[in-house]
């Protein structure tokens, strides 16, 4: 998203919790913190437009934080779940915030984010050329990351989109055995699928820690997206929320979505870092 923004020439402030990340030249970074809205103030300063991040325990804070500031647009990274009703407590507070406080809004909401592949199941390809996954055959249509931040970049930059919400997948409807096919091609080895029960799966997201151990009950069937009912997570949710048609991204960006191969190939180098010298990332 920043490398989008400059390079359409806008001026980018990026805020996070640790500031550090390696970013285009020219870009500002402070601190802040969502959980915190008045650690947001230093950053809000001269800031007409803003992408949020979603977080609901303090979205009505922070919203009016940034109009006493001047901020008169904001896009929201939402979620698919939204669309179909199934988020109900997590990225809907968060749009019903910006659109109760009057300013400027548009709401992308993304399906399933191809990279979240990468994050699930990098370490065990990366160690064992392996996945073990609950629901293969699942079926899904994954949005490219970098198709997120075209939407969401547009919707900052040019009028016309506001008061809008745009639900984005992938031009494809693939299972979880389509994805790893896809991306044993693009690394040239195979990957072996093993399917595991959904306590198995959860109880290992939860050793492999990071995205995996966060989403761990979610990922593995046993909590639905917005609750904890058991047995209503990806097997039915997710498959309703995915499953829909290709959204609006050829007529916000006006190009086709990128395809899951063409994502495998570009993240090739990540799943086979470390392989060298036994790493397992």
């Amino acid at each position: 998203m920043v490398e989008r923004l400059v390079r359409a020439g806008a001026i980018v402030r990026v805020v996070s919790r640790r500031p550090g990340a390696a970013l285009p030249g020219g870009v500002e970074v402070v601190r802040g913190d969502l959980a915190e809205p008045e650690t947001l103030r230093p950053a809000l300063r001269q800031v007409d437009r803003m992408y949020l991040f979603p977080a609901p325990a303090t979205a009505s804070d922070v919203v009016r934080l940034a109009e006493r500031a001047g901020v008169r647009r904001i896009v929201t990274l939402s979620s698919g779940a939204v669309t179909t009703g199934h988020d109900t407590d997590f990225h809907l507070p968060v749009e019903q915030a910006v659109q109760a406080s009057g300013l400027e809004w548009t709401h992308v909401r993304p399906g399933e984010f191809m990279l979240n592949n990468l994050w699930l199941w990098g370490p065990s390809i990366r160690a064992e050329r392996v996945v073990r996954e609950p629901f293969p055959d699942r079926a899904g249509r994954p949005v490219h990351e970098r198709d997120i931040a075209d939407v969401a970049a547009v919707a900052l930059l040019e009028d016309g989109h506001q008061g809008k919400a745009y639900t984005l997948n992938g031009p494809e409807l693939l299972s979880r055995r389509d994805q790893v096919r896809t991306i044993a091609d693009a690394v040239g080895q195979d990957i072996r699928l093993e399917v595991v029960t959904p306590t198995e799966a959860r109880d290992l997201y939860l050793a492999q820690g990071g995205f995996a151990a966060a989403s761990a009950e979610f990922l593995s069937g046993l909590q639905a997206y917005s609750g904890p009912a058991a047995g209503s997570g990806p097997a039915t949710d997710s498959a309703a929320v995915h499953r829909s048609e290709p959204g609006t991204l050829h007529d916000v960006i006006g190009a086709p979505a990128r395809t899951f191969a063409a994502w495998a190939r570009e993240h090739g180098p990540d799943f086979n870092a470390g392989r060298a010298s036994g790493v397992a990332g």
